[in-house]
């Protein structure tokens, strides 16, 4: 006859079990972390541009899935091929181009609204995006450009990808304005240069920014000048922040030059303000304000730089995309 405690053991054994070797083990699932995909306001730059692409090879390289991008000029333009599934394509075009090279890329034009029709690229992007539409992209896609006659801020999220990557580069003076459905478009860096706003728009929970202009040091001085003219004998005059300048006159920027310095002050201007109002949650800041904005032919220079300022931050955005759903 069995005690009261060998009773209490047997009636705490499994039934019909004998060896328990046999029986499995339940161990809790593991706890799978996710990260929150992000949204890229790519900023225009001209050639400085370029940086985008380095900066999309160390997204990809690094694992961080991207959400929707929006763009303004050449960052239209890239962010338009990276989606089109051609990044690889412009890549190849872009470490290709030479200073002699450039200028056979472009129509020359007179009596137009632009010295350029427009880049012999867009020959090449039809050659691999023609039939593309904007709707038909994998994630969601914006090309800020800006209205000539009103002055409006157009986002193009519709219809031909081509068009609205020229219409979002046409540098006013440069390049030729691009008709789209009624409205006559040019370059959305006059309006938005760094598109945060747009990916908010969108309900975005985080947004990255690349800011090609952030290195424009003493772009934004107040500096009292004197209205007189320099003798002819003083080839360099200090200003008041003690820098030296030679005469206007020595240095020769020609047409282009002079739109474009122009065009690289006021995009500056702009996106101080527009990113001061509304921020993005990181921004990344090459350091490519040594490259003209007309140097295309140093793509390999900025795509680098793209490259190493992404990589040097990827710890920081994969901590900030760390979101537990």
């Amino acid at each position: 006859m069995l005690d009261w405690a060998s009773r209490r053991r047997r009636a705490a054994e499994p039934i019909g079990i004998t060896d328990r070797s046999d029986v499995p083990v339940m161990t809790p699932p593991p706890h799978v972390e996710k990260r929150a995909p992000i949204a890229l306001a790519l900023g225009g730059g001209a050639a400085r541009g370029w940086a985008h692409i380095g900066v999309l090879r160390a997204l990809d390289e690094a694992g961080i899935e991207i959400s929707m991008i929006a763009g303004t000029s050449i960052g239209a333009l890239v962010g338009g091929c990276y989606l089109g599934g051609k990044l690889d394509q412009l890549e190849e075009f872009a470490r290709g181009l030479t200073k002699r090279g450039i200028f056979s890329m472009l129509d020359l034009r007179f009596g137009g609204n632009g010295l350029f029709g427009g880049m012999k690229l867009d020959r090449r992007l039809r050659d691999h995006l023609e039939e593309l539409a904007i709707e038909n992209l994998p994630k969601p896609f914006v090309a800020v450009c800006t209205e000539i006659n009103t002055g409006h801020e157009i986002w193009l999220t519709r219809g031909s990808l081509i068009t609205a990557m020229r219409a979002s580069y046409a540098l006013p003076g440069v390049f030729e304005p691009v008709e789209c459905n009624g409205r006559l478009l040019v370059d959305g860096a006059l309006v938005n240069p760094v598109p945060v706003s747009v990916c908010r728009s969108y309900e975005q929970a985080l947004v990255v920014a690349v800011n090609l202009h952030y290195d424009q040091f003493g772009r934004a001085a107040v500096v009292k000048h004197s209205a007189e003219p320099p003798h002819s004998s003083e080839a360099e005059q200090p200003d008041a922040s003690g820098l030296h300048f030679r005469a206007a006159r020595s240095k020769r920027l020609g047409i282009t030059g002079v739109m474009m310095e122009s065009f690289n002050i006021i995009q500056d201007r702009i996106s101080r303000a527009r990113m001061a109002g509304d921020p993005p949650d990181i921004a990344l800041l090459p350091k490519i304000g040594h490259v003209g904005l007309a140097e295309f032919h140093r793509a390999d220079e900025a795509i680098k730089l793209g490259y190493e300022e992404t990589m040097a931050r990827i710890g920081e955005l994969e901590r900030m995309q760390k979101v537990v759903f």
